[in-house]
């Protein structure tokens, strides 16, 4: 390689590793943020796949970019030092690793595993695009090869990140009678003859199991779930129309009021669920002519549980 050449190369390498290292520390209001970190942030375990199907989000760009910008030093480095593959993503990924501790140590970022493996596959790509247009005779040829081997490797990347996906991602299972729990104290719901509601002049028919009070005591419903993961929980919520607009509404997930409504004149039928990633304990309070239906849960599952 001529020296000029060599030369206009690094000193292109310093101004675009200059460039990463800002977006990496301080992009992104990196220092406004820093300071209001109470902790260090190390996440140690993949929580997503590289790169799925093409999107128009902020967070698919942001990904893109998390491969896409390490690609040069995959070019870079082995046209200013033949260096075996090996050794350079060996260099590659402790550079890395230093780098990401940095922004956890300094409350610039995080480290994060995931920004690990789509740097380094962004590097990889650059090696191979360097192996295939510039390792021998540059030639238009070979160039075109090059970015070609890039589109492949992407579209490749893409391809095994969807399947990853799609195998890890859990999905919502069929939806049960939260009174079919084996374990509960307190009163029951009525699971048979269930009686239709009008709710703000709108006709109801609940299918599972109906929750009320006596009129202004109230009924406690208590259901142990063993510490369920991943799970939604769903019921309506209403006053019926041919009562008194009085009565309360409470329900406890583990100590902790999630949901609490109390009668107000022609409100209508409210349609609710929540996500816990783990629960143990729901205990429900219905009093006056407060009505819940429908009550049901459902637990997120990887294909093979």
């Amino acid at each position: 390689m001529e020296v000029k050449l060599r030369k206009t190369i690094f000193v292109g390498s310093i101004l675009y590793t200059i460039v990463v290292l800002y977006f990496m520390f301080f992009a992104f209001n990196r220092v406004d943020h820093a300071a209001s970190e109470n902790g260090y942030t190390f996440m140690l375990i993949p929580e997503g796949v590289p790169l799925l199907f093409p999107k128009l989000t902020f967070s698919w760009i942001f990904a893109f970019g998390n491969i896409a910008a390490f690609i040069p030093f995959g070019v870079l480095i082995p046209l200013l030092y033949r260096i075996r593959f090996g050794r350079f993503i060996t260099f590659f990924i402790l550079t890395i690793l230093v780098l990401e501790t940095l922004q956890a140590l300094t409350y610039l970022g995080s480290f994060d595993v995931d920004d690990v493996i789509s740097n380094t596959l962004g590097a990889a790509i650059g090696f191979v695009m360097y192996r295939v247009g510039f390792a021998s005779k540059i030639s238009y040829k070979k160039l075109i090869v090059s970015v070609l081997s890039m589109g492949v490797l992407l579209i490749g990347i893409i391809a095994i990140s969807e399947t990853i996906h799609y195998v890890l991602e859990k999905r919502e299972g069929p939806i049960q009678a939260l009174h079919d729990v084996k374990e509960f104290t307190g009163s029951m719901p009525l699971t048979e003859n269930l009686p239709s509601l009008t709710v703000a002049g709108k006709g109801i028919e609940p299918k599972m199991n109906v929750y009320s009070g006596e009129g202004e005591s109230s009924k406690k419903y208590t259901y142990i779930l063993g510490n369920k993961k991943d799970v939604l929980v769903y019921f309506y919520y209403g006053i019926p129309d041919n009562g008194a607009f009085m009565g309360e509404v409470k329900i406890i997930v583990d100590g902790k009021k999630i949901f609490q409504r109390i009668a107000q004149d022609d409100q209508e039928a409210e349609a609710l669920d929540w996500h816990f990633e783990k629960i143990n304990e729901i205990t429900i309070i219905v009093s006056g002519n407060a009505k819940l239906w429908d009550v049901g849960i459902s637990e997120m599952k990887h294909w093979w549980e």
